[in-house]
């Protein structure tokens, strides 16, 4: 199985530091991402698009020069952080459908999409997906117009069976699932079980760990703070035994959100390591 990392793992270095969080010791391009991950010998990437300094054409010819010299996978990432906002925010569709565009422009066979977010979870969401199913439609039929799959990210929004809900009424080859490992236990839904069910519906991944943080309220999504794989409660060998046995095509990609205590301001660190542990599963999945 291949390996690779998601650029959301260095948020604060693209500018986003959460409250509870301190700013960077400085600033990352997807550039110096893209530099980090070569120097880690992985196979993929997953490019979080809302730390792009621009969408025009010249930008992403560079970026798809770079990521061809490095011989990278790809995957978009499209809806940080709220996506579609649960089926509200009309712009934020229109939005999603011209970043297929770019996503075939990098030449990424797939583009993460979000949904919803941790904000919406609470609200009803019969009425959502009534408004999510012909928006997801849509984007699966300009998908695949431009050879592209949309792979709906489980974003601390819906449970697996909600997921499969979701799919099943789309019902296109042309949306799957990113499967995030960490998501499903911050709504208490067991990973395992989400990945048994959706297994053969996973376009891309996100391989996260978690453990709980002392002194936070459960009902914060950081209660479940991320820690470098192995580390946290997730049992990511058994989520990628199942994946292979899925045939699953992607690459296993690290992410990590809000770190852990444990492991404060230590991203890079927490990658590497993550990414040793990676490798590892990958050889040591039958």
């Amino acid at each position: 199985m291949k390996i690779g990392i998601d650029s959301y793992c260095f948020h604060r270095f693209f500018g986003e530091v959460y409250g509870h969080q301190t700013p960077p010791p400085f600033q990352m391009t997807v550039f110096d991402f893209l530099d980090f991950a070569n120097e880690l010998g992985v196979d993929g990437v997953s490019l979080e698009s809302c730390f792009f300094p621009s969408h025009d054409k010249a930008f992403y010819a560079d970026l798809k020069a770079k990521l061809d010299e490095y011989g990278f996978d790809r995957v978009y990432a499209w809806g940080h952080p709220d996506g579609l906002e649960a089926g509200r925010n009309e712009a934020a569709f229109h939005d999603m459908i011209k970043s297929i565009e770019y996503a075939a422009a990098i030449g990424a066979p797939v583009m993460r999409i979000c949904a919803s977010s941790f904000s919406f979870r609470l609200e009803p969401h019969a009425p959502q997906m009534e408004k999510l199913v012909p928006w997801l439609k849509e984007g699966a039929r300009v998908a695949e117009s431009y050879g592209v799959k949309l792979a709906g990210e489980n974003h601390i929004d819906y449970t697996s069976a909600e997921w499969l809900e979701l799919l099943d009424r789309v019902d296109s080859p042309y949306l799957g699932l990113n499967l995030d490992t960490g998501n499903f236990l911050r709504l208490l839904d067991d990973p395992i079980e989400g990945a048994r069910k959706l297994a053969d519906r996973v376009y891309a991944t996100h391989i996260k760990d978690l453990k709980p943080v002392r002194g936070v309220d459960a009902r914060e999504w950081y209660f479940f703070s991320s820690t470098p794989v192995g580390d946290g409660l997730v049992d990511n060998q058994k989520l990628a035994q199942i994946l292979h046995e899925a045939n699953y095509q992607g690459f296993l990609a690290v992410e990590t959100d809000s770190l852990h205590p444990d492991y404060e301001n230590q991203e890079h660190w927490a990658v590497e390591k993550s990414v040793w542990m990676l490798k590892r599963i990958a050889r040591n999945v039958k």
